[in-house]
Formats: structure tokens, sequence, C-alpha cells
């Protein structure tokens, strides 16, 4: 993994934000400069005919937005911009941070189909219930229950771990009592 010289706080904070989470440098740099771009779209309007470039200096955290004529960058940057660049960049790394967690929660789980693990009830969403498993939360479908059992919020069970599936809301572990 790339790390920058913290010569500034913002350097040292993205390095340990990087390394605590195990993100890649070059990721989050790149959706930052993306997010910077959609930012400026939205508030300033942008010729979807021209091409725009962002830089981050990842030393100091400066940002600066460019319109590229051929070979020649005319910096646009707005004036107040780097409020919304501090601003932007603080909820892609948030972003980043949450996808990390996430992948690393589903990947333990990955490796833990087949067995049992205890969880409590905390929530149903239409026919599925919503089970935590402390890292992670799991969905029972209506197919993985037992009919004849009462589910109640907060009551513990061992399920199943079945497997990993992509639902509605991305992908989810889903355990069983059947």
């Amino acid at each position: 993994m790339a790390v920058i010289k913290a010569r500034t706080e913002f350097a040292s904070a993205l390095n340990q934000v990087c390394a605590e989470h195990n993100i890649e440098l070059e990721v989050v740099l790149s959706s930052i400069k993306e997010a910077l771009l959609a930012a400026y779209r939205r508030d300033f309007g942008m010729d979807e005919e021209k091409k725009y470039e962002a830089e981050i200096d990842s030393a100091t955290g400066e940002s600066h937005l460019f319109l590229v004529e051929g070979k020649k960058k005319k910096e646009i940057t707005p004036p107040g911009f780097g409020r919304i660049a501090a601003q932007v960049a603080k909820q892609v790394l948030i972003q980043k941070i949450r996808e990390a967690e996430k992948s690393a929660v589903l990947k333990e789980y990955s490796q833990k189909i087949g067995t049992l693990v205890s969880g409590r009830v905390i929530r149903f969403d239409g026919p599925n219930i919503v089970v935590d498993l402390d890292r992670a939360e799991a969905v029972i479908p209506r197919s993985e229950q037992i009919t004849s059992e009462n589910y109640n919020v907060n009551q513990r069970y061992v399920f199943y771990v079945k497997g990993i599936e992509t639902l509605e809301k991305g992908e989810q572990v889903v355990v069983s009592r059947a």
C-alpha cells in the first residue's frame, strides 16, 4: 500500500485512516477527486463537452480544479471551494471505511458458512427476520424459518450460516433455523 510522507495533519490523518481500515490510498484519492468534480458540477454546472480534472496535493490536502483544453490546463477552482472539498473528502473517507468494514465482515462470515452462530432477533423486515450476529446483521428468509416457531425481538437463537447472498440491499449474510 502506498504511503505519503506525513508532513501535514491531512497527510498523517489520511495515512492513518488508510492503514487502520486497510484501504488503498490511491482508491481514496481518486474517489475524492471524482467527488470533487461531482460537487463542482452540482454547484457550478459543467459543460459536458469539455474535460475537467481535479488534483489533490496528498501532502497538504489542497485541491484544485482544472478545465483541460488540449494540452493546456486552466484553473477554475472557485473561491471558498476548500471548505466544500474538505466536506467531500470527509464523506468519501467515511463511505470507503464503511465499504472496507462491510467487506471484512462478509469475508469473515464467508469462512463461517456451514457453522452455527449465536444471534439476536432485532427486527422484522416483511417476511424476513433481521438478526444481530455481533459484528454483522444477517437475514432469515421466510423459507429458512421454522413455521411453528414464534420469533420475538431481542430473543437469542442459534443459527446456521447458510451463505452470503445478493439481496435488494446488497450482499448480506443469510442464516437459517430450518
